[in-house]
This record gives C-alpha cells, sequence and structure tokens, in this order.
C-alpha cells in the first residue's frame, strides 16, 4: 500500500513536456485563408526557449525567438515580441500543456488597448528528414 502512495506522488511531480513542435491556424483578415503558426518549444528545468514562425506579409513566413520562457507544472509562459512598420508588439502568451494540446490566451496591447484571444496548439509528430 506504501508502495502506490509513493508512485502516485511521483505522477503528480512530474512536470508536462512542452519540448516539440506545436501548430495552430487562425481565421485569416475578412474571412481569408486561415494563417498557420509553428511554434518549437524547448524546456530545460523551468526555462523555456523556442522559436515562433508565423506567416508575415506577401507570404514570407516570419521567424521570432520566444521571450521570458517558463514552465511550471504543466503551465508555460513566453512572450514573442514582433516589429510592425517601425513599431514593437508583444504578444504575451500563456497555456496549459495536456498530452499533445496546449490551450490559453494570448494578450497584446496596442496603442493603449488590451486585446485578448484563445489559442489552442496541437503537438505535430516529429518528421524524420
Amino acid at each position: 500500500m506504501l508502495l502506490g502512495n509513493t508512485s502516485t506522488i511521483q505522477a503528480q511531480d512530474k512536470k508536462a513536456d512542452p519540448t516539440g513542435t506545436w501548430s495552430w491556424s487562425t481565421p485569416g483578415r475578412n474571412g481569408g485563408e486561415a494563417r498557420k503558426s509553428t511554434l518549437k518549444l524547448k524546456a530545460d528545468g523551468s526555462k523555456l526557449t523556442g522559436k515562433l514562425s508565423s506567416p508575415g506579409r506577401q507570404n514570407q513566413t516570419a521567424e521570432t525567438d520566444i521571450q521570458n520562457g517558463k514552465i511550471k507544472g504543466d503551465e508555460i509562459s513566453f512572450d514573442v515580441t514582433r516589429e510592425f512598420n517601425g513599431n514593437k508588439v508583444t504578444t504575451k502568451y500563456t497555456g496549459k500543456v495536456s498530452g499533445d494540446s496546449i490551450k490559453g490566451k494570448a494578450e497584446t496591447e496596442r496603442d493603449g488597448n488590451s486585446r485578448s484571444r484563445d489559442w489552442e496548439a496541437k503537438r505535430e509528430s516529429d518528421k524524420k528528414a
């Protein structure tokens, strides 16, 4: 009986592993084609690093390093700062890792207005080269 309790405690202490490639789509502007974003994450203890690739202007993909990445249990957070027309815009992502999905919020402040939207990413299977 004591052995069973120890296993349960160890399972509860185990962190979710966000390491891998994740993707999600957001609706295009004015009913346009959906835009796919890809996030590559690597967890190292409580630190989270990675890159976000998302569609930019004229079908160019923009790749941006994440900043302030953290993982605590099954919760992750990181910031992505992009530049548009000489203005820097930071989006703060938070999410909860559950198996092969991450669900959370993305918050952006622009011109003094804060916007929040839901995001849900799915883990992509490893692609062998």
